[in-house]
């Protein structure tokens, strides 16, 4: 019994030390390679560049079908999906067992069962806790992202209504602000200079693979003004004040939902105090 105790507790200590080498390796910054930056590049319109990594990896993360226009907005590949999946998933696999170990070895004996159970247990709720974290930050880089497209918005029709033309306009308007979400915008513009794309379509494309349609808004009113010569800066003013109060009217939504969540345990608090004062009297019958 004790081989087999010993025998587990080696293996759950290799299953630790593999995930901190996996997590260690992947925070170490790479050098890029130079030729998949070229392609990404020189890509032909409406599509997007393959990320690679080894092919159990990405075999991995076909399986487990991960949001893939979350993943484009907060910048991660579906490959980086599985990895966290993954390890999030052997900590949990691993860390039942190295407890019953430590159990064991302070003279407490578990079932086999319990170590087994816990582990599968711990293991399926360490990958879901992982994908929802992944939810989480692509839902709070996306109410960042509608925000910064109401201010793009506004320096778009400012810089209209300063004679620029459309296309410098977007530039423009994207080099004044600083930010990550600026800097995906410049990124999509100065890849639409690159390949001598409309910047406006690009934008589209960026707005379909992140999943946000505001962007989009931008790249249809400048279509109509670099290819009809239209006054759009009132239109953009106009989309940009509809959006701010869609997001406020989403941000008053949300806060009432949080509120009538918080009415449950305010009436379960009466309940108790009711109790309390009831008691002495119930106790004297």
């Amino acid at each position: 019994m004790l081989n087999w105790q010993l025998a587990v507790a080696v293996l759950s200590g290799a299953g630790v030390g593999l995930g901190l080498f996996l997590l260690v390796r992947e925070a170490l910054p790479a050098s890029p390679a130079l030729g998949p930056a070229l392609r990404r590049l020189h890509q032909p319109p409406g599509t997007v560049a393959p990320a690679r990594g080894p092919d159990w990896l990405g075999g991995f993360s076909r399986w487990l079908s991960p949001p893939h226009r979350q993943l484009a907005l907060i910048d991660q590949t579906p490959e980086q999906y599985a990895l966290s999946v993954l390890l999030s998933g052997l900590v949990g696999l691993a860390t039942p067992t190295v407890l019953g170990a430590v159990l064991f070895l302070g003279g407490v004996r578990l079932p086999v069962a319990v170590p087994v159970l816990g582990s599968i247990g711990m293991a399926m709720v360490c990958a879901l806790l992982a994908h929802r974290a992944v939810l989480a930050k692509a839902d709070a880089a996306r109410d960042e992202f509608r925000q910064a497209v109401c201010t793009y918005l506004d320096l778009v029709a400012l810089q209209l209504s300063a004679a620029h033309g459309p296309v410098q306009s977007l530039e423009r308007a994207a080099a004044v602000c600083d930010g990550w979400v600026f800097d995906r915008i410049q990124e999509s513009l100065r890849i639409a200079q690159m390949q001598m794309h409309s910047p406006w379509d690009e934008l589209q494309e960026l707005a379909e693979r992140i999943g946000i349609p505001e962007l989009g808004d931008v790249g249809a009113i400048m279509r109509n003004s670099g290819s009809e010569g239209a006054q759009v800066h009132e239109t953009l003013r106009s989309r940009a004040d509809s959006l701010r109060d869609q997001i406020r009217t989403d941000n008053l939504a949300r806060a009432e939902g949080v509120t009538s969540r918080l009415d449950i345990p305010g009436s379960l608090l009466v309940f108790v105090l009711l109790g309390f004062i009831l008691y002495p009297f119930v106790a004297r019958l």
